[in-house]
């Protein structure tokens, strides 16, 4: 092992779990075996086909050498961040404070470099997204969890009244990430009583330290019902207004526009006009990834102008919505079929089998052709890939490592 690697870097495999397992799966099938990889964080059809937007491609076709190839502003094009914004919010007339950012990651990465200092603590729910905890890591900060809701349960209030606030008074603030709605990897939303508990508990615990929200954004146009969306994005406006919270958004065009590669996001505050914050959030821009691509920044302000691509986009986003909707509601049903659990789906491009042992169903489960993503609490399951019509086989051969885990057990 090379000296010149610091000791705090050199306990590294470089493995993505995600892309671990899909790869594994990729090799399995090039191999001549029948699988189901359910590893995807991509949008697949039934002919196993990456998912592209035809509404944006046509709009990307149309874009001139201005709108790619010069630099944009180091925050980011104002208009682009407001458009990607009022894509959320639509009557919003400005977006607050924000920078342009490659993709939510992005978003996220900047806001543990401004909101949090070395050491301290960030909270978020569990089952999360995995790269939340290689994001802590890299920004040297500790993770921590709060159970996300059971299907059909409540939200366990006291837990993450007493976790926040031990954390708020240890440290004297508190940042705490929440996907919602359309949680990855649950396929959830918090129910409206949850969710204004939540705030309210937020609200009442600031009055201990300065407390962030950090909504992060990603699967909001595959949602089963659009309007619990609408609902969820009302609530939360009206708790960013009291100003009492400073409640922010990671944003992003990878699975609204199918962008996944032009790495398009921003990170706004709509309800926070701080120069201080808007000074340095441009700084860690520019000290981080100096600035972001300019295409898909005009791509988005095309579509704004464009009400027939807009009409065609709503009309994809509808489509996609109806087909990830049958391939949940086919999982859920097989399962069942199956004497398991089911797996209940409100939105987004996965679900979660829940499981004690994740790391080890995730292996007996590549046994059986199924490639699933191995994450604390359960594996995740990529609806957004797998066919309605390989469900059943899905839960037969759950059933089957499942069965084996018993026997292990016994």
């Amino acid at each position: 092992m090379l000296e010149h690697l610091i000791p705090a870097r050199r306990h590294f495999d470089g493995a993505d779990p995600i892309f671990t397992m899909n790869a594994a799966a990729q090799k399995a099938a090039a191999n001549g075996v029948s699988v189901i990889n359910a590893t995807m964080g991509a949008l697949l059809d039934d002919d196993g086909k990456f998912v592209v937007l035809d509404s944006v491609m046509s709009l990307y076709r149309q874009l001139t050498p201005m709108e790619i190839a010069p630099y944009a502003p180091i925050a980011g094009d104002p208009k682009f961040i407001l458009a990607l914004t009022q894509r959320h919010w639509p009557d919003l007339t400005s977006y607050g404070v924000g920078v342009a950012t490659p993709g939510g990651t992005g978003a996220l990465a900047l806001s543990l470099k401004n909101l949090l200092e070395p050491g301290m603590t960030l909270l978020t729910v569990a089952p999360y997204w995995s790269p939340y905890a290689t994001l802590a890591t890299e920004a040297r900060l500790t993770l921590e969890t709060v159970p996300y809701p059971p299907a059909g349960g409540a939200l366990d209030l006291a837990r993450w009244r007493s976790t926040a606030e031990r954390i708020l008074r240890a440290q004297g603030r508190l940042l705490f990430w929440l996907n919602d709605p359309c949680h990855n990897p649950t396929g959830r939303s918090l129910s409206t009583s949850d969710r204004r508990a939540l705030l309210g508990m937020l609200r009442e615990l600031s009055a201990i330290g300065p407390v962030t929200l950090l909504l992060d954004f990603a699967y909001l146009d595959y949602a089963r019902d659009p309007q619990t969306v609408t609902d969820a994005l009302t609530d939360y406006r009206a708790f960013g207004e009291e100003g009492r919270v400073l409640v922010g958004a990671c944003l992003s065009l990878s699975k609204a526009f199918t962008l996944y590669g032009a790495r398009a996001g921003a990170l706004v505050f709509p309800w926070c006009t701080d120069r201080p914050l808007a000074e340095a959030l441009s700084t860690s821009c520019r000290g981080t990834f100096s600035n972001c691509a300019r295409a898909p920044m005009s791509l988005l302000l095309r579509m704004q102008a464009d009400t027939s691509a807009q009409a065609a986009l709503a009309a994809e986003h509808a489509h996609w919505r109806a087909l990830l909707t049958t391939r949940a509601d086919a999982l859920d049903a097989a399962l069942r079929a199956e004497g398991l659990d089911g797996a209940s789906w409100d939105a987004g491009y996965f679900v979660t089998i829940p499981s004690d042992d994740a790391t080890t169903l995730a292996e007996r489960l590549t046994h059986e052709g199924v490639y699933v993503v191995p994450m604390q609490g359960g594996v995740r399951v990529g609806i957004c890939g797998v066919r309605a019509a390989d469900a059943p086989r899905f839960a037969r051969a759950l059933r089957v490592c499942q069965e084996q885990d018993a026997t292990a057990a016994r």
